[in-house]
Parts: structure tokens; sequence; C-alpha cells
């Protein structure tokens, strides 16, 4: 461990720090007038995930190479029994009770899903159709799962997140084209298949004054909140959408609104900066990986992490239907953070083994 500290991407490091920081602040924000104890148990999420973290960066990648199948059918299991046993949280079965853990699996298998995938093209040609064939049928198994929850967005996620790893590995482009030719077939199935209120979510992105204080409500209160912060906001815990409790859900999907109107343009551009510079550095790692399995599985996180954060401001700022996504670092959640902050790990853990590769972590320089 104490060989392994130095050695360290500090880049990465820093900017996670950075984004926890932000985080904290902007929930504080957030609920300081309401539930404080949803704060400290996002310090404990954070205290827990750090820890998640540090235990991954010490696992060697041939390691985690053993354990992603196993992980990958558990967290599909799991994901199964949610229709079952699954507790009702808001209209939707999306967790699991297992004594002193609260999981929600859907969670949990974006990340062992996209490590799976990494694995099977790490060694194989995604140029093949027997080779697409598995890690296609799990995706599509995976996502289905989900909407019956229902969770629409994060079963879009799984399926844009497994497209990115096709994608990258190798994927014949005529194929994609074919795919997008009979898109239109799949999105009138989805559109039926949908429950009233997600087709609702759908029409009131198009039209959000159509329903202002139904299902219109939330992007209206989001892009007030927004605009109202002008260039450098009203000032930390001053925020009157989220103070008077205007915005929906201000603590999770909607807590970029709070940052926006307390910090205005600055601020928000200062938090898309760095997940530009995260994301970034992710990708930097990936290209200077020693092994292909490192590189898909940073590729992977990276891919992730811009799927995340694009959803997420989108929908707040009214240029994406709503839907549950998460903002990586700075939404309340402890199994989204956790998960989130393994997979961080990982991409630690390939820069360390690859690390007489990437520049600024050579032996000699000042980081390292």
């Amino acid at each position: 461990m104490m060989n392994l500290w130095p050695k360290l991407d500090w880049w990465l490091m820093v900017l996670l720090l950075l984004l926890a920081t932000v985080g904290l602040l902007t929930l504080y924000s957030a609920v300081h007038q309401g539930d404080h104890a949803i704060w400290w148990r996002q310090l404990q999420f954070w205290g827990i995930g750090l820890v998640v973290m540090a235990i991954g960066t010490l696992i060697p990648l041939r390691i985690t190479a053993l354990l992603i199948w196993p992980a990958f059918i558990v967290s599909l299991l799991l994901l199964a029994l949610v229709p079952l046993i699954g507790d009702v949280q808001m209209g939707a079965r999306r967790w699991l009770d297992l004594g002193p853990l609260h999981l929600q699996p859907s969670e949990l298998i974006k990340w062992t899903l996209m490590l799976m995938m990494a694995h099977w093209f790490a060694s194989r040609d995604g140029d093949q159709w027997r080779t697409l064939l598995l890690p296609s049928l799990a995706a599509i198994v995976a996502a289905l799962l989900i909407v019956r929850q229902p969770d629409l967005g994060t079963a879009l996620v799984v399926l844009m997140e497994s497209m990115a790893m096709l994608i990258v590995s190798g994927f014949r482009w005529r194929w994609l084209l074919a795919m997008v030719a009979v898109s239109p077939i799949g999105l009138w199935l989805l559109w039926h298949k949908m429950h009233a209120y997600q087709r609702q979510r759908v029409l009131t992105f198009l039209d959000p004054q159509s329903d202002p204080l139904g299902a219109g409500y939330h992007v209206i209160q989001s892009t007030i909140a927004i605009g109202s912060g002008g260039i450098f906001g009203k000032g930390f815990l001053h925020g009157t959408q989220d103070r008077l409790h205007f915005l929906p859900e201000q603590h999770t999907d909607f807590i970029f609104a709070v940052l926006a109107e307390e910090g205005g343009m600055v601020a928000a551009l200062i938090l898309l900066l760095l997940f530009t510079l995260l994301i970034s550095r992710i990708l930097f790692i990936a290209a200077s990986a020693h092994t292909r399995f490192g590189a898909l599985i940073c590729t992977g996180v990276a891919t992730m992490f811009t799927i995340y954060t694009f959803v997420n401001i989108g929908m707040v700022c009214g240029l994406l239907p709503v839907v549950g996504v998460p903002l990586p670092f700075i939404s309340y959640g402890g199994s989204a953070l956790i998960t989130m902050l393994a997979a961080v790990s990982l991409v630690m853990r390939t820069a360390y083994e690859s690390r007489d590769r990437i520049p600024w972590q050579r032996a000699g320089s000042p980081l390292a």
C-alpha cells in the first residue's frame, strides 16, 4: 500500500476531490432547510466509496478479470429479483432491502455489464457478429429487466453504454447504420410499451407549457432556477427556488439547478470544466494503457460519466426528457456514488500498471 500511494494518478485524484467538494457543498445548500440527515448520509457514502476505491486500486487487473463474470451474474440475478421482492418507492420497484444494505441493482448492472463487455472484447475481434451476440443479448436482457421496474432512463443509459462499447471494440459501421435504419420500428414498439406517465414526459419535453402544473412543472421550475442565477448567481444558501421548495428532487436529479441558481453561469461552467477534465484524463489513461482490457475499461468508464453528465444536465435545462439519471459525484445517492468510485478505482489501477507509458507520471516527474 505504501509503495502504491506515491504512484497514484494524482491528476485524477485532485479532480475527484474537487468534484466531491462541489457536490457536498451543493447538497448542503439543497437540504439545509430540510433533512440534514441526507447530507450526513452522503458524507458517509463518500467515506465508504473512498474505502472501496482504495481497495479496488490495490487489486491487479488480472485479478479483476477473474471476478468480472461472477459479479455480472450476481448483479443480473439481483436485478431479476427486484420485481419479486423489491421495495416500492415513489411508485417504482427499484430497490432490494438486504438487511443493513439497501441496494439498487440497476446501478450495479450498469458497471458490471460494462466490465463484462470490456473483458469479452479484450481478447476477441469485435468485427465478428458471433462475438457481438452474447454481450448484445446481455444488454437487452438487462435493459428489459430495468424497464419493468419501471426505469426507462436507466434502461436507455444501459443501451447507450452498450452501443458505445460495441463501437470502440471494432463494431462495423455498416451494422450501426443498419441498426439506425430499423430504429424507428424499435422506437414505435418502445412507445407502446411505455407507461402513461413516461409518454407524458416525452410530450411535455416537446411542449413543457402544455401542462405547467403537472408533468411540465419539473422542467419549468428548473429552467427558472437556472435562468434566475444569472452570471454570478444569488450566493451560497441564497437560492429561492430550492429554499422555497419549488424545485422538485432538488437533492438528486435536479441538483444542477441548485448549483446554477446559487453560483450562476460561472459555477455551472466550472463544474462542466471539471467533468471535461476528468473524462479527458480517463481517456488519456485509456490511450496509454498497456493492455486492451485496461483501455476498454477506461473507455467504458469515460463513456458512462459522459452519458450521465450529458443526460442529467440536458434534462435539467429542458433539452432532454426528464429521466432518473444522477449527476456524477454531485447528486445524492449511495448506490450510484459507490459504484462510480469503484469504477474510478479501475482507472486508477490501469494508470498505475501503465505508469511508464503515461506522461507526467513517469519516474522523475514532479508528480511521481
